[in-house]
């Protein structure tokens, strides 16, 4: 699964959504095969990027996504996390881990 927090959002902030992107993105997705095979047998991998606001928009453009807002913030969109897939879109190569 991946997550992408916007990389202008304050840290406390995108600790947060990406706890509460994680938990969105399994409960919308927690019935479809690719989920089933994420977690079985385990590890369910996670890897969380920042992204650009320009790289945030192109992400919304891939499927099967949920986009999270923090209410503290305005309702600003702060996260986007990916239902697990075999084949990630070639932008996730270029992306920068959140450290």
């Amino acid at each position: 699964m991946y997550i992408l927090v916007r990389d202008d959002i304050p840290l406390g902030f995108g600790m947060v959504a990406v706890a509460h992107a994680s938990l969105a993105a399994f409960l919308k997705f927690q019935d479809t095969p690719e989920v089933k095979q994420w977690l079985n047998p385990g590890p369910f991998f996670k890897v969380i990027c920042k992204a650009s606001p320009r790289e945030f928009e192109q992400a919304k453009l891939i499927e099967d996504h949920v986009v999270l807002t923090e209410s503290a913030l305005g309702h600003q969109e702060v996260a986007i996390a990916f239902k697990p897939r075999e084949e990630w879109p070639k932008m996730f190569r270029f992306l920068r881990l959140y450290r």
